[in-house]
């Protein structure tokens, strides 16, 4: 440092024009060797418990999207509505299914400070996800959205889902690399009985044993059933996958419904879908529906490990010291399913984190810091500049 500022008292010797810019510069000098790295909360990840287990996984990325608030999901950069169509052959069913995006439409709580859970169309207020009851060139009319993010490795998903009570649709929420390597969240609505109580869900691995028996995961062990102790038609209730190394586990409002492991379990990034749709096969989906059939998605909280080298670099690089108060923010393990939080719509907690441009929670690029970070590096600097200035007479 006495070299640092023998440049100062060196250059004092022969003054020059010039002299002014080179104590400025010099300044500036001082201030990024001397001022540490404006810190941001939870630089270092989001952490959450799995499973049965007390030890902390921290997650170094997000996808945070509260559906409640998005107008347009034409202008949503975290989302994209799918336009496709499939054969009947293609869809093992026997209808085909056309995929639009007009079935994936937006309906943004009409109360745009608090949160009414209604929508602009007076129904539940989040994204619409449509079945239609009216075949389209042989087709069944149906709706899928998939995440922008394609490098999901290694996660905690949780959706927020009102389901149709109309039979004849499988609802899905689920993580995909490829047929072989995917998680699924589905449910199949033509087995729902209000009567008796009964309101399955199916947790399922699809993997390479799965695919050579006709994609029929049943016949793996990677396949469970299981009955929800509450009616998933008629409320908002939190679906979550979480998805480790070896290992998956399944919930339902925060509660662990089933656990699966071994060889079927992903190894590649992949991206999440949401997914509502009707092919007409009496052994699934059956339908179509007799009207038509809306699932609402009211949010997507996603914390996950990038499987890019570029995201990891980012994380190695704003990540100095994990250990940092703050440096490692707690995602709630109780869900709150009508008033989710969101990092993304706090101050200073999504530093150099992608999140949708569209009017919503967040809106930062990534490699980007946040505003508050900015602001405070910024005051910081202008502190720095004047004390600088009074100290050498600037």
């Amino acid at each position: 440092m006495a070299a640092f500022w023998g440049v100062f008292r060196a250059s004092e010797a022969a003054p020059s024009r010039a002299w002014p810019q080179m104590r400025l510069a010099g300044v500036l000098a001082l201030w990024l060797l001397l001022s540490p790295l404006a810190r941001a909360n939870c630089e270092c990840g989001y952490a959450a418990s799995v499973g049965n287990d007390t030890e902390q996984q921290v997650f170094t990325d997000l996808l945070e999207t509260d559906f409640t608030r998005v107008s347009d999901m034409s202008l949503n950069t975290d989302w994209a509505r799918q336009a496709f169509n499939l054969t009947n052959e293609r869809a093992r069913g026997r209808h085909g299914e056309m995929f639009t995006v007009s079935n994936a439409r937006s309906n943004p709580d009409r109360d745009r400070v608090g949160r009414s859970g209604i929508g602009l169309n007076s129904e539940p207020a989040g994204l619409e996800l449509v079945v239609g009851s009216n075949k389209m060139d042989g087709m069944v009319p149906v709706a899928e959205v998939d995440s922008a993010r394609m490098d999901l490795l290694w996660g905690t998903f949780r959706v927020g889902m009102k389901l149709s009570g109309v039979p004849g649709t499988c609802a899905a929420f689920f993580w995909y690399h490829n047929d072989t390597q995917e998680i699924d969240i589905e449910f199949l609505t033509r087995e729902f009985n209000a009567s008796n109580g009964t309101f399955p869900v199916n947790l399922v691995l699809q993997s390479r044993a799965a695919a050579e028996a006709g994609y029929n995961a049943q016949a793996t062990g990677n396949f469970r059933k299981v009955n929800l102790s509450f009616d998933p038609t008629k409320d908002f209730h939190e679906y979550r996958i979480d998805f480790l190394a070896g290992k998956v586990v399944f919930y339902a409002d925060g509660k662990v419904l089933a656990e699966m492991g071994g060889a079927a379990v992903p190894t590649q990034g992949g991206h999440l879908i949401l997914q509502h749709w009707s092919n007409g096969n009496p052994l699934w989906s059956g339908g179509p529906p007799p009207r038509d059939a809306v699932l609402t998605v009211s949010y997507v909280r996603a914390y996950f490990n990038s499987s890019t080298a570029a995201r990891q670099r980012d994380w190695a690089s704003r990540c100095r010291d994990p250990g940092a108060p703050g440096a490692v923010c707690q995602i709630p393990s109780i869900p709150n399913v009508r008033n989710p939080p969101f990092f993304s719509a706090m101050s200073n907690m999504t530093n150099n984190q992608t999140v949708s441009s569209d009017p919503g929670p967040g809106s930062k690029p990534a490699g980007e810091s946040g505003s508050s970070t900015r602001l405070a590096s910024g005051v910081s600097l202008v502190v720095v500049v004047a004390m600088a200035m009074v100290v050498l007479g600037l």
